[in-house]
């Protein structure tokens, strides 16, 4: 990041932006954290963003316009992502509530979906 940025505190002010943006990616499910699992928090994925708002809003006439751009681009990228996360939410569930079947058939077959293949041929 050092070669996009002019200087170390610029550096280091979009460190902590990537910080609290991968964060609210982390608690709307876009991303797993280091075991794999996928979190669903969304007043949490809504703080980091305000976060990110209220710092944009506080350095406003300390950044360049270029930098000024790459701020309303993470911010406005992360918003649209909120309101899609319900989506991606209900698509987790459904996938893990079918995967969860699955495991108890294969766990107690006796007690999983039965479908009749045989057929009633009158010829034989």
């Amino acid at each position: 990041m050092a070669e996009i940025f002019s200087d170390d505190d610029t550096t280091k002010l979009f460190q902590l932006v990537h910080m609290f943006q991968r964060s609210a990616l982390l608690h709307m499910g876009y991303i797993p954290d280091q075991q794999g699992n996928k979190y669903f928090d969304m007043a949490e994925a809504k703080e980091a963003i305000d976060l990110l708002s209220m710092l944009q809003r506080k350095t406003k006439t300390n950044l360049t316009d270029r930098e000024e751009q790459l701020f309303r681009s993470v911010i406005s990228e992360l918003q649209l992502q909120f309101t899609r996360a319900p989506t991606l939410k209900r698509q987790a569930d459904d996938e893990l509530a079918k995967s969860e079947s699955i495991r108890e058939t294969f766990a107690n077959p006796r007690d999983g979906p039965v479908e009749d293949l045989s057929t009633n041929n009158e010829e034989e």
